[in-house]
């Protein structure tokens, strides 16, 4: 069934309806699929961050009431990993796979058991808190529900001139303003918005303040994590083309973590396809999508691309 407004618009078998699809509506969905693909990558770019036997485990409680007991679970287990700049890099894999616990090792969000990360040659790995703090400006995040992520009690303008202030970004309240619009602008929104709230604008326009908020530090990595997933197809694809869009113009490495194929054959130049803890496959995405050489890539690659 394909509903709009409250409307069925068009039903019919999964086959058929995306093989034949009658309504103008169902028409316009199929046709938002992220599509396009990569920007071309300069030759010779170089590694900007690169990571080798990362390792990441929780302490889980488990066993009964009476007779507690406590168990390792290892969500990241002995990983590496090399992202050059202007690079799209995706993570990929089903829930649980440890995806999200990587990428946040990485951006030093969690802190791994064991393993190196570097970050444009400098060891961070062993850095505390306060000791990266100076290189937060230059890595940044976007989340995948934009309305859990921006501060409901804070406006726009808040909210984005926040990150200015605790990297020390902009000498006046005036310049961060400035920066604060023309990131904005750059993000496809407009730049008179300072003073409204998140709840007042759609799903897509929060994701696009929300990366707003991390060019405004201009930063060279960026962490997506799942930043379509909550999104309608039409605003996935506006998303996939400001976020090339950015690249291409700012000269931005992203690590690109999700569940959707579609996307990241869109955005990625490269894969990593990753199963309980470990990488079952990479390489880069069109040989990986198109030719994938365990069967767990391929039961992934059927579930997105093929229609029961």
């Amino acid at each position: 069934y394909v509903m709009q407004l409250g409307e069925v618009r068009e039903h019919n078998t999964t086959e058929a309806l995306f093989a034949n699809p009658q309504d103008a509506y169902t028409k316009h969905l199929l046709a938002s699929e992220p599509r396009g693909q990569a920007n071309p990558l300069p030759e010779g770019s170089d590694v900007i961050l690169d990571a080798k036997g990362v390792r990441v485990s929780f302490m889980m409680r488990h066993g009964t009431f009476l007779k507690p007991a406590m168990r390792e679970l290892v969500a990241v287990d002995s990983l590496d990993l090399t992202l050059r700049r202007h690079e799209t890099l995706g993570l990929v894999g089903e829930s649980g796979s440890g995806k999200t616990t990587f990428g946040q090792a990485i951006l030093r969000l969690n802190t791994p058991d064991s393993g190196e990360i570097h970050f444009d040659h400098q060891p961070i790995h062993g850095l505390s808190r306060a000791e990266m703090r100076p290189l937060r400006a230059r890595m940044q995040v976007v989340f995948q529900d934009p309305f859990s992520s921006l501060n409901p009690r804070m406006t726009i303008g808040q909210i984005i001139e926040e990150g200015l202030v605790v990297n020390r970004l902009g000498a006046t309240k005036a310049e961060r303003q400035d920066r604060v619009r023309e990131a904005l602008v750059a993000a496809g929104m407009p730049g008179n918005i300072l003073s409204r709230f998140p709840h007042e604008f759609s799903g897509g326009q929060r994701q696009r303040i929300a990366i707003a908020r991390a060019i405004a530090l201009e930063p060279e990595f960026i962490l997506l994590d799942e930043p379509t997933s909550a999104l309608d197809l039409s605003v996935q694809a506006q998303i996939i083309e400001l976020l090339r869009k950015l690249q291409d113009e700012r000269g931005l490495s992203y690590l690109f973590i999700s569940h959707d194929l579609k996307v990241v054959r869109a955005l990625c130049h490269r894969v990593i396809v990753m199963q309980h803890g470990k990488i079952v496959e990479e390489g880069p995405v069109n040989e990986v999508l198109t030719h994938p050489k365990t069967a767990y890539t391929e039961r992934l690659v059927k579930a997105a691309f093929e229609v029961a």
